[in-house]
């Protein structure tokens, strides 16, 4: 048979060789911990280069929107400065059209009737209906360079985040 201490030197080696396992596991998985945080702190200083472009070319944009806003505001002030000096006319409505059985003007002058006001100044119903005109126009120019810079930001980000800068 076998003396005694052989079994026992089975299971000291045994147990030698699963503590090593043991420790090279325990190892390897400190080491992986360590290699991971390295990867993920390359990975945030990338995100952050990332979202500092991205935030310059927003700040870019707003840069041009404000610039755009203040130049359509100029435009509308202007406007209403000259709609209130009386610049700005409404065009008569071309399409007026006489009725078909309309008496034939007599050369008699003395049955004229006069207007109350001369034709060449502007009445206030006309500068009301200019000053609402310009205030549409103005707030459309306003949305349409705010889409457009909308728009913008969203391909530059777009481009940005796809790696087509």
């Amino acid at each position: 048979m076998l003396p005694i201490p052989l079994p026992w030197l089975i299971v000291g080696v045994l147990i030698s060789l699963f503590g090593t396992y043991r420790v090279g596991h325990h190892y390897g998985w400190l080491e992986r911990d360590n290699d991971m945080k390295i990867a993920i702190a390359k990975k945030n200083e990338e995100a952050r280069q990332i979202e500092q472009n991205m935030s310059e070319k927003l700040n870019q944009q707003s840069a041009k929107l404000q610039e755009a806003t203040n130049a359509i505001n100029q435009k509308t002030s202007a406007l209403a400065a000259a709609n209130r000096a009386g610049k700005l006319r409404l065009c008569p409505s071309s399409n007026v059209q006489a009725p078909t059985n309309t008496p034939i003007a007599s050369a008699n002058t003395e049955a004229t009737s006069q207007p109350d006001r001369p034709t060449d100044t502007a009445s206030d119903a006309e500068r009301a209906t200019i000053e609402a005109i310009a205030e549409i126009v103005a707030q459309g120019d306003k949305n349409t360079a705010a889409l457009n810079a909308c728009v913008d930001s969203y391909n530059e980000v777009r481009n940005l985040l796809n790696g087509k800068s």
